[in-house]
């Protein structure tokens, strides 16, 4: 028996968010799990599981997330979004210097 993985919060969010999203603009699209899964290198039965238990929290109006909640939420994605950025500006930077030393002056 292989040994669980520990999924981070916000991964679980993120992949369950790209399904329902995905859901909701193409419902009669198949095998989205499936593809989620494997494009964040998640088990598809995994995801599956936890799809299921978002939606079943969505039905029921006791389980409903605060305000705070929600403002928590967004604001972990935007310093990961922050994060991201400041990534992808270095990689830029860096890839910019390469090509200045590999053109011909």
């Amino acid at each position: 028996m292989p040994a669980q993985r520990r999924y981070p919060p916000e991964v679980m969010e993120r992949a369950v968010r790209m399904v329902l999203d995905i859901r909701e603009q193409d419902p009669d699209r198949a095998g989205v799990v499936g593809t989620v899964g494997n494009l964040m290198s998640i088990h598809p039965e995994v995801l599956r599981h936890w799809v299921k238990k978002a939606e079943a929290s969505r039905r029921d109006p006791l389980v409903e997330a605060s305000g705070n909640d929600r403002l928590r939420e967004l604001e972990r994605e935007v310093r990961d979004l922050r994060r991201a950025n400041d990534v992808l500006r270095a990689a830029t930077l860096m890839f910019a210097s390469e090509l200045q030393l590999t053109q011909p002056r």
